[in-house]
């Protein structure tokens, strides 16, 4: 089956200024994945790794410097076809941010309905319809922002990039805003409407505990680069990428004797710049397995085991 949405060789380049020198810095450096109909796909990495300019290529809110996007088999065409189509839809990291404070609820949900042309008879009960979908009681129709809670707001944001039947949902950072105790009911609340609709969804998120509950498969990203990719199980359960190993380390363990019995993995320094050209491996300063061919060239993504990827020299064999 073909894939639903295939990346191949992406790449986002910013121009800047640094130390009163021109300079580019390579915020996605060829990046390539697909995401089949009906999958979630997570993609994660400390901040600035490239996770949301990835995204936002894909979207057509960034420029892609290089390489090709595809949907349902076609070249994605700029950024108004993207949103005059309604195939892909995006669920933003801070739902205050994302509505209007000056509209209602009802408003806000039923404005890409709107400008889609749809008759306001229809707009009125397809507004009802999301309101139950997620959740939300029919008075929360007349009600604003101001007036919901953090989770609520977030429940309306859900429900007006589902407004056009999307294809793909693109979640960036989609509970990283709300409390802990409100996040389970909004991941819930995403899972049951992902398996009773259909759709796709392109998780974005540093919060490994949380990938771990809703992803099938993982994409890490460090520094612009994929270093490990594959089944969300193989991903977690047997990471092989000395980075996945130490993002996954570092996420907390509910029994406090398995806490403290794990291996500890420490980083040292800090990632290098992202500017201008990096030889070798973006990870090698950091990488406590390095080898000498690591500061020559990149490692290639190459399969450590089926349905899973990794980009290492000492982990994998050409």
């Amino acid at each position: 089956m073909d894939p639903l949405l295939s990346v191949r060789n992406l790449c986002v380049h910013y121009a800047v200024r640094h130390g009163g020198r021109d300079g580019v810095v390579k915020a996605v450096d060829g990046v390539s994945f697909e995401l089949a109909a009906g999958e979630t796909l997570a993609i994660v990495g400390e901040s600035g790794c490239g996770k949301s300019s990835t995204a936002y290529a894909i979207l057509g809110l960034e420029r892609a410097t290089a390489g090709t996007i595809e949907f349902e088999g076609k070249a994605l065409g700029n950024a108004d076809e993207r949103g005059r189509s309604g195939a892909m839809q995006i669920v933003s990291q801070d739902p205050s941010a994302a509505l209007n404070p000056r509209m209602r609820v009802s408003d806000s949900i039923a404005e890409p309905l709107a400008i889609s042309g749809v008759q306001p008879i229809l707009r009125r009960a397809r507004v009802a319809e999301l309101l139950e979908l997620v959740g939300l009681p029919p008075g929360s129709a007349a009600r604003y922002p101001g007036e919901l809670s953090g989770g609520q707001r977030q429940r309306v944001v859900i429900a007006r990039a589902l407004a056009r039947s999307p294809k793909l949902l693109i979640c960036d950072e989609p509970v990283s805003a709300l409390d802990v105790s409100i996040r389970s009911q909004i991941l819930n609340l995403f899972m049951r409407m992902q398996s009773e609709l259909g759709f796709a969804s392109l998780f974005i998120s540093h919060d490994l505990s949380v990938v771990r509950h809703v992803a099938d498969r993982v994409v890490v990203m460090y520094l612009g680069t994929i270093v490990e990719e594959g089944d969300a199980s193989a991903v977690f359960d047997a990471p092989t990428h000395p980075y996945t190993e130490a993002l996954i380390a570092a996420v907390p363990i509910p029994n406090p004797i398995a806490q403290r019995a794990r291996r500890k993995i420490i980083l040292a320094g800090d990632p290098p710049s992202p500017i201008g050209d990096r030889p070798g491996c973006p990870f090698m300063p950091r990488c406590p397995i390095q080898v000498e061919r690591c500061a020559a060239s990149r490692p290639a993504l190459l399969s450590a085991r089926p349905t899973h990827r990794v980009a290492c020299f000492v982990r994998t064999t050409p």
